[in-house]
């Protein structure tokens, strides 16, 4: 039987080798050397002829790297026609830096570290060229992916222009419940109430709506309450690209 096929990424190739066990015929049980008439050994080779097993040749698929000025712009046509973060892997992809594996068509495309590298050069070219000629966005790392995104300066132009605010409408509760799943998560219900005093309920129910909330699971104590946590769609609403981003507690201290 045949090994399962092994995928390895290479810098500029993707390489899959696949490989046989055995590396000579299998002789033929019940038969020995002696003894043998011409008869015997003739239907022996005919019903068994030796089958070769050795390892298959790797097959390698170059993926040829584009110079940055070919790729920028691919990537940048890629970030615009999207409002949603862009991982670095499906970029590489969109630009045709990638393989899939010739045994399973329906597996993940490979994308090798050169092209990884590539993508994440074009993006450095694309915000040195943005800033050089002073436009009002840059490419930014945000909820695991990349995104175009207006420089901070220009916020309330935008938000006069749209007629709304920067909170997207929520009010002063919704935005302590939230804060306080954002540093407490995983976190229950029961845990919310006690620090904010009051029922969340209903305001847990409208973050959940607005899909900045989500159920992450159930706590290991009495009763398996839900555990809640922020999503995704809340690293991108309020422009951070992980938790990590947060501001600390010092930082939001007041002056005295």
């Amino acid at each position: 039987m045949d090994d399962a096929p092994e995928m390895l990424a290479k810098d500029g190739e993707v390489v899959c080798e696949a490989s046989n066990s055995g590396d000579a015929s299998e002789p033929v049980p019940g038969v020995g050397d002696a003894g043998r008439d011409s008869s015997t050994e003739s239907q022996v080779e005919a019903s068994a002829a030796p089958v070769k097993r050795g390892r298959r040749r790797a097959v390698v698929v170059e993926i040829p790297i584009p110079a940055v000025e070919e790729l920028s712009p691919v990537v940048e046509a890629v970030l615009l026609s999207t409002p949603r973060p862009v991982t670095t892997g499906a970029l590489a992809h969109a630009a045709g830096l990638s393989a899939r594996s010739t045994e399973d068509e329906n597996a993940e495309p490979i994308v090798p570290t050169s092209a990884i590298e590539a993508v994440e050069g074009a993006i450095a070219a694309l915000n040195g060229a943005y800033e050089a000629t002073g436009r009002s966005f840059r490419i930014e790392a945000l909820a695991g992916g990349w995104r175009v995104m207006t420089l901070p300066k220009f916020a309330g132009a935008i938000a006069a222009f749209h007629k709304a605010r920067e909170a997207a409408g929520l009010s002063r509760a919704a935005l302590e419940t939230l804060a306080i799943i954002a540093y407490k998560q995983p976190i229950t219900r029961a845990e919310l109430e006690s620090i904010r005093g009051v029922a969340c309920g209903e305001v847990l129910r409208s973050l959940i709506d607005k899909r900045l909330v989500t159920i992450t699971g159930r706590a290991e104590e009495l009763g398996r309450p839900l555990l809640y946590g922020t999503t995704r769609q809340f690293l991108d609403a309020f422009g951070l690209s992980s938790l990590k981003d947060l501001p600390t507690l010092a930082e939001l201290k007041l002056p005295s």
